[in-house]
């Protein structure tokens, strides 16, 4: 595990506006007067699974790779997605992994879930196969698995209670209405989290069984709050996705925060709030496609978009404001302006100095995130990765 987060910056050093985006010189800040829908959506994802994060450390028995363990008896230290995405729907008994799936409607990383040892695997009795593909394997959680659960579970309104008291009942009532508003319209069964994010940093699609009718929204209300915050971030990203060649993990968090006379490889994290092997990751991607091209200067790599990387920013940045503008002639004019006041609100602008969102953030002297460097800014796409669903990538 390693981080991490740090300031925002700017897309280009003219000032200049662009779709959502008034571009300032480097080092000056962005001045917003509307922020991207995604963005806020992010900015408060983030912030509830880290507060989640940092205090379920605290409570469980676990290990780590860099930062030592409370329990060599432990689990390793994985991320409320990992609640979400697998032990939220791991029963006592046995259950074909498939059928986690299908429930989760996304999937986990099995293997890891496995070797950090939440879960065993066992075969199905009734498949004769000799080598049966996982997902018609049956699991189950470990003893040690079990506590997590149980503790996960209680976290999650122990934390939404926090909010309430922290920005007050008016707020997060108000935000709560208004995902419902939006998520109530969607016609795709969605996770009730990020998913692990796949080759290219793509969101990936829910798994979905079939059926047969619309789908039933009655419980919409009663969701957790991350779980409502999730649900129409992942319907942005599946429809900004299905329009770009690059990712938004990888335009918001990268490509964004490029300049035009390039920028240092060192500082990207910092500067869009996500892990170095996160930010590996998308240049990897980058670099292969040819949208950026990494050199070195003065004993320093620095990061160059290619004309196409150029291009790609600048369509990230226009699909920000389209897809919001469809959002309001789909979904309903008053019911976005209600959602972005209510996260505006809480959010701000996703940084230290601008965000409310911060107040909750200050890990324990004992958590893994208070050995590291202090987070400036908040992603502005979760970086949900297979290396435990944190959501910076860490």
């Amino acid at each position: 595990m390693s981080l991490f987060l740090g300031n925002g910056a700017t897309g280009k050093p003219a000032i200049e506006t662009q779709g959502w985006l008034r571009i300032r010189p480097r080092g000056m800040m962005q001045s917003m007067a509307t922020r991207p829908l995604s963005s806020l959506l992010s900015f408060a994802l983030v912030a509830f699974t880290i507060e989640f994060d940092n205090e379920a450390e605290l409570r469980l028995p676990h290990r780590t790779t860099d930062f030592g363990s409370s329990s060599a008896m432990g689990v390793w230290l994985g991320s409320m997605v990992m609640w979400f995405n697998c032990m939220r729907w791991v029963p006592e008994e046995e259950i074909a992994v498939r059928e986690v799936e299908l429930r989760a409607r996304t999937v986990t990383n099995w293997d890891g879930m496995r070797r950090w040892g939440y879960v065993f695997f066992a075969p199905d009795p009734n498949d004769n196969r000799p080598k049966p593909p996982q997902s018609a394997l049956l699991v189950r959680p470990t003893t040690r698995g079990r506590t997590a659960a149980q503790l996960w579970a209680e976290l999650i309104p122990a934390i939404e209670e926090r909010w309430r008291k922290r920005f007050g009942e008016k707020a997060i009532d108000a935000l709560r209405s208004a995902l419902v508003a939006v998520a109530q319209q969607f016609d795709l069964e969605l996770p009730d989290c990020m998913p692990i994010l796949k080759f290219g940093l793509v969101t990936p699609p829910p798994v979905a069984a079939k059926r047969e009718s619309a789908p039933d929204r009655t419980g919409l209300p009663e969701l957790p709050l991350p779980a409502l915050l999730a649900r129409v971030l992942v319907a942005f990203a599946l429809e900004f996705e299905r329009e770009a060649d690059v990712s938004l993990a990888i335009c918001a968090d990268v490509l964004r925060v490029v300049d035009e006379k390039g920028t240092p490889v060192r500082e990207l994290p910092v500067l869009g709030g996500v892990s170095k092997e996160a930010v590996a990751m998308a240049i990897g991607f980058l670099s292969k496609r040819g949208y950026a091209v990494v050199q070195t200067k003065a004993r320093e790599k620095i990061l160059l978009l290619r004309p196409k990387g150029v291009e790609a920013r600048a369509t990230y940045q226009r699909s920000l404001s389209a897809i919001e503008s469809r959002w309001r002639a789909r979904y309903g004019k008053k019911a976005i302006d209600q959602l972005n006041g209510a996260l505006d609100r809480i959010a701000g602008d996703g940084t230290a100095e601008g965000s409310p969102l911060f107040a909750g953030l200050e890990p324990s002297p004992e958590g893994w995130r208070a050995r590291v460097r202090s987070p400036k800014t908040l992603p502005h796409y979760p970086m949900v990765l297979h290396r435990g669903g944190y959501p910076d990538g860490s």
